[in-house]
């Protein structure tokens, strides 16, 4: 939120946000704190805030609080907005490498960036693969590790069937045969 100041005709400066009258000072401090201020002169309603900030900047430098270059003034005296807006661009860039160059430098916080990308990778890869399945009408919601299961168990479940049907058939083979003298005088000479 902007916070709105007047100017009134004895220059003094009223802020009508906390309803009290303010130094250049104290807008300096709202200002170097982040918050906007727009600067009306009470009369005419024209809006007064850069010649109040360049004010507010020369009062600074006259008390020797100024952390502007002499080289960076001249500039600004020179291009004007253009060598401001140059210098403030000049400025992020820096601090964008700077804040870059930081973060390289910490081999987890590095390690972690490559490892997310993997896993992004990967992750573009199994929806690809998804995609497809569903649009080929592919298998069915069990997973392929289930349905390998499954099969094993019905391989194992034939198995145990056939094993007990010969076995069936054998006994009943036994108990159809009779008994013979000749099969009894064998069974006793082994």
């Amino acid at each position: 939120m902007v916070r709105l100041i007047k100017r009134y005709e004895s220059r003094k400066l009223y802020d009508t946000e906390e309803s009290r009258y303010v130094s250049l000072d104290e807008i300096g401090t709202f200002v170097r704190a982040g918050q906007e201020v727009r600067i009306v002169d009470n009369a005419s309603d024209e809006d007064v805030t850069a010649q109040t900030l360049t004010q507010i900047i020369l009062e600074e430098g006259r008390n020797g609080r100024t952390q502007l270059s002499t080289e960076m003034l001249h500039d600004l005296v020179r291009k004007g907005e253009q060598a401001w807006k140059k210098g403030v661009q000049q400025v992020q860039t820096g601090v964008d490498r700077f804040v870059e160059a930081s973060f390289d430098r910490l081999g987890p916080v590095r390690q972690a960036r490559e490892e997310m990308e993997h896993l992004r990778s990967r992750l573009e890869e199994l929806e690809g693969s998804l995609q497809d399945l569903e649009r080929s009408g592919g298998p069915a919601a069990a997973p392929p590790r289930a349905k390998a299961r499954t099969k094993t168990k019905a391989r194992t479940k034939a198995k145990t069937k056939a094993k007990a049907r010969t076995k069936a058939k054998t006994k009943a083979k036994a108990k159809a045969r009779p008994k013979t003298a000749a099969s009894r005088s064998r069974k006793s000479s082994a």
